[in-house]
């Protein structure tokens, strides 16, 4: 093809990473490719936790702007900072094959004890500070926005003694050195889509061109995975400032997707999970399902509480 495929995203070190990678794929296909940077909200409002900028998408509406525009033919992000719900003009196109998901903890201190008390952990996730708090209840959590290499710099002045960051992006950007530990994911699970890279497009792209680039960039069983994370988030109705966590593993020799959601409160005290399986021409079905279990186990309340405490702080 003769055309040029424009390829939206945030500027930061590692969204360009996720950019280009995306472009190779499409170049090895025989695409021409153009990357177009867009700067989103979240990119420009740092003063403020994510759970307190008060709006969905904080880091994809720009970009869905620019679908919607033709300015570009497709959006890459990070899958974890998707919202749970798509603009019915607007598709999630792929997803691209998923890194190790889990959590770790990154520090210029080689020889880091997490059981210390009074050790300081930077996370701006809000699942994460969660989590923290029941399974590592020593330690302090503090906020800890800007792209990746801004909180290393936060890091090496000393404002924490280590970060808490996705696997993914860590190994991205050849950070590996840095971690000290890495979370068991069966523990700290992790958020819905972590560690692949998501592909949205306008619904209105031609439909030959849209089955050149999933052919080009989709994953199956990633795709697969995240179809069942995505159903039990969208049931949650929660994104990326609820501390609901979501990891679907795929057994191909049995043709099961095994899914491990859950929700957890603000202060760690409460921590609700389910763990179900489905044959993986079901996996919708699957995401709704463990998201309603959890809701009728004390999930609704828990969110009921952190939508009154938020209002609260906002007042």
């Amino acid at each position: 093809m003769s055309r040029t495929i424009r390829i939206g995203t945030r500027g930061s070190k590692l969204a360009l990473w996720q950019a280009h990678h995306v472009a190779d794929c499409l170049q090895q296909a025989g695409l021409a490719t153009e990357i177009v940077i867009i700067t989103t909200k979240g990119d420009v409002v740092l003063d403020r936790s994510l759970d307190k900028i008060g709006a969905k998408g904080v880091f994809t509406e720009e970009l869905e702007v620019g679908l919607r525009t033709g300015h570009i033919d497709i959006a890459v992000h990070s899958a974890k900072d998707v919202q749970s719900s798509i603009p019915e003009d607007l598709e999630l196109l792929a997803f691209m094959e998923r890194e190790q998901v889990n959590d770790v903890v990154v520090s210029f201190h080689a020889d880091l004890d997490l059981q210390r008390p009074g050790l300081v952990l930077g996370t701006s996730s809000t699942r994460r500070k969660a989590m923290l708090k029941r399974f590592l209840p020593n330690a302090t959590t503090a906020e800890a926005r800007g792209n990746l290499q801004t909180r290393l710099r936060k890091l090496e002045e000393g404002q924490y003694d280590a970060l808490v960051l996705a696997y993914a992006g860590v190994h991205r950007m050849n950070y590996d050195g840095l971690i000290r530990h890495v979370l068991p994911e069966t523990r700290f699970v992790p958020a819905t889509g972590q560690g692949s890279v998501a592909i949205e497009c306008a619904r209105s792209l031609e439909p030959t061109l849209k089955a050149e680039l999933h052919h080009a960039l989709d994953h199956p069983a990633t795709h697969l995975c995240l179809a069942a994370e995505r159903a039990f988030l969208r049931t949650m109705e929660g994104g990326c400032s609820i501390p609901s966590f979501a990891l679907a593993t795929l057994d191909a020799a049995a043709g099961t997707v095994h899914l491990h959601g859950g929700l957890i409160s603000l202060d760690g005290e409460q921590f609700i999970e389910e763990m179900q399986h489905a044959e993986a021409s079901q996996v919708e079905a699957l995401g709704i399902r463990v998201a309603e279990s959890v809701l009728a186990r004390g999930g609704q309340q828990i969110l009921e509480t952190i939508r009154l405490q938020r209002n609260e702080s906002a007042a």
